[in-house]
């Protein structure tokens, strides 16, 4: 399968973490302090240098580029002098070229021309949006105080003034269903970001979500409930040309933590789960259409999708074989094969297909 694999070339992030700076107010979903780990309040230069170092260390540059990123709280949303002073800190980076370029992530409503011009001045490239819903209804009871137009307006600005732009998504939000989500996924794809990151809602301890639950007033999504929704999303919007960059929650040591997280669909391998789903459905495309009885079968495959293609504990083989009883099925990892590609073989015959061929459902 000698196609060109769906795929961006990520640069290599050096995180810098700023929990609720800049922020006019606190989302009810938000707890920085489990999400992203305890930070300083105000990173001091040498701070900020053992961040760089310590990640550069760790990671094989290769050919990807170098992004510093500053990630939480709303980076445009803090005073100008802050936003220098923090700018400045990684100018020395740029300037000995280890460091390509920085990314930061903001409110779509904190977005202006000259900020925007002020942003370029000191080598950020790209801008991530926290948009989370681009349905009025969804924003609304989630509080989160910008409406879908600014969403839009903000692209159309970042756009305008040549940046890289990421959104910033997530399910399950109060008030959300699943037409809403669709309809949200409707208009990413009009958006065309760059990049997007999705992730189910959770409901974390000390959060305005966390006292809903509690009274009954809101209901999170099941983890399968959860995993379909992002099948659909992830298949749209990787055959409408968006990469999705992150599919749930990047896990920390407060994630773990027991009672940090009151409810919820949380799992640490979250898109691996996504994707067992896809490939156990592509699989199940390929046997149904093979109608093959009682014969051997061989499923041929990148080698880097072997381990979603079997599925957490081997689980996506156990429900093949149960269902497509007596059919042994056997899978081979072809270092030929560029990942997102199946290949079914029974005897001469072969079937292939891309995982975005499978039709995304709605669940």
């Amino acid at each position: 399968m000698k196609e060109s694999e769906f795929s961006v070339a990520s640069p290599l992030i050096i995180p810098v973490f700023l929990p609720w700076q800049g922020c006019r107010q606190r989302c009810i979903f938000c707890n920085e302090s489990i999400t992203t780990g305890t930070f300083p309040a105000a990173f001091s230069e040498a701070a900020f240098e053992k961040t760089v170092t310590l990640y550069s260390e760790n990671q094989k540059r290769g050919k990807s580029p170098v992004q510093i990123a500053f990630y939480g709280g709303t980076f445009t949303g803090m005073d100008r002098k802050e936003q220098t002073r923090l700018l400045q800190l990684a100018e020395p980076y740029i300037r000995e070229g280890r460091v390509d370029s920085l990314r930061i992530s903001t409110r779509p409503d904190e977005i202006d021309e000259d900020l925007l011009d002020f942003l370029r001045r000191h080598g950020v490239r790209t801008v991530e949006l926290g948009a989370q819903s681009l349905v009025e209804e969804v924003l609304r009871h989630s509080r989160r105080g910008h409406t879908v137009g600014d969403v839009f307006s903000a692209v159309e600005r970042l756009r305008r003034k040549g940046f890289e732009v990421g959104i910033h998504l997530m399910m399950g939000l109060p008030g959300d269903s699943p037409q809403f989500f669709a309809a949200t996924i409707d208009r990413t794809l009009d958006l065309q970001p760059d990049t997007v990151r999705l992730h189910p809602t959770l409901v974390f301890r000390n959060t305005v979500l966390a006292t809903l639950y509690a009274r009954g007033q809101y209901s999170p999504l099941s983890l399968n409930e959860a995993v379909g929704l992002s099948r659909y999303a992830l298949l749209r919007l990787e055959k409408g040309g968006i990469p999705v960059i992150r599919l749930g929650l990047q896990s920390t040591p407060e994630m773990e933590l027991p009672g940090n997280i009151v409810a919820g669909p949380y799992h640490p391998a979250f898109r691996s789960l996504v994707n067992a789903a896809i490939f156990r459905d592509m699989a199940t495309t390929l046997l149904s259409e093979a109608r093959s009885e009682g014969r051997a079968v061989s499923f041929f495959l990148s080698p880097r999708d072997v381990s979603d293609f079997r599925g957490h504990k081997g689980e996506n083989l156990s429900l093949l074989a149960e269902r497509f009883r007596p059919l042994k099925i056997e899978v081979t990892n072809d270092p030929d094969y560029t990942r997102g590609w199946l290949t079914l073989r029974i005897g001469d015959r072969s079937i292939s297909m891309h995982r975005t061929g499978l039709r995304p459902i709605l669940s």
